[in-house]
């Protein structure tokens, strides 16, 4: 079942991240170079400190990441749906 893009997300507002429900990057030579790929970005809906929310635009899966992973984070901030 396909979700629809959630509301909040703008195309001004991307992040370059595997999705990992449909992979769609694994064969890029660009994202393969951590380049900005003008195709498998991602949209990113909201930021909690180092916890960034994100919806992939072609499988509409959505998720969240941590990218400073083992780090004490600060409490407080909104999560994700």
């Amino acid at each position: 079942m396909r979700l629809p893009i959630d509301p909040q997300a703008d195309i001004a507002r991307r992040a370059w991240v595997a999705c990992p429900a449909c992979d769609d990057a694994r064969h890029c030579a660009t994202c393969a170079d951590h380049r900005t790929c003008g195709e498998h970005w991602r949209y990113l809906i909201a930021g909690n400190g180092p916890v960034l929310h994100l919806q992939c635009p072609g499988c509409t899966h959505t998720w969240s990441v941590d990218t400073r992973p083992g780090l004490p984070h600060r409490s407080g901030g909104t999560s994700c749906p």
